[in-house]
């Protein structure tokens, strides 16, 4: 088992090493000279300008109030419960909007913790965004199982985002070995 577990816990941080990696559309709220390293240039930034950068890139200058993530690529607290109240409701899995979905809200919890801290937002946001963000990944895990008994069909391939297609595998190969030990004749 600890072979299992250890590749799927490294097999899920390269998942969400890949996503910090991702490009995102930040807006520049305070104006910066930028600076250099290691033979990359970040910035200068204008105030009001829009920015495309990897994620990992323009943390840093989010949580120093230089830019900040456009509304139409945030995910706070309301939009992780719009997702949570529909997976709720929906019997099968909901596509989510991409297949980095799940390292988006766990990576962007991040930004809620940032505002807190700096009292832009009341503790109240994050116990919401955790409680959501709970409910997602419950509800998730427990259409994961349902279909883990079964083959994966395409349109259900679709809707998993990647780690989960990885949780996918190894949760249909122990069930299906389980199944196949207790249902096999042997004396």
């Amino acid at each position: 088992m600890e072979t299992i577990e250890e590749g799927f816990v490294s097999s899920l941080n390269r998942i969400n090493f890949i996503f910090k990696n991702e490009i995102i559309t930040t807006e520049c709220i305070k104006s910066h000279n930028g600076f250099k390293l290691f033979g990359e240039s970040f910035g200068p930034y204008e105030k009001g300008n829009k920015y495309k950068m990897k994620l990992f890139s323009a943390v840093p200058f989010m949580q120093n109030d230089i830019l900040e993530i456009i509304q139409q690529e945030k995910c706070d607290n309301v939009d992780v419960q719009r997702y949570a109240i529909s997976e709720r409701d929906d019997q099968k899995l909901i596509h989510p909007s991409d297949n980095f979905f799940l390292s988006k809200v766990k990576e962007f919890k991040q930004f809620m913790v940032e505002d807190i801290k700096k009292k832009k937002k009341p503790q109240i946001n994050l116990d919401r965004y955790n409680s959501y963000l709970l409910s997602i990944v419950d509800n998730r895990l427990l259409k994961l199982i349902k279909l883990a008994k079964t083959e994966l069909s395409l349109d259900d391939e679709r809707r998993l985002t990647i780690s989960e297609k990885k949780l996918f595998d190894i949760l249909f190969n122990i069930i299906k070995q389980w199944r196949n030990f207790f249902l096999s004749n042997s004396l």
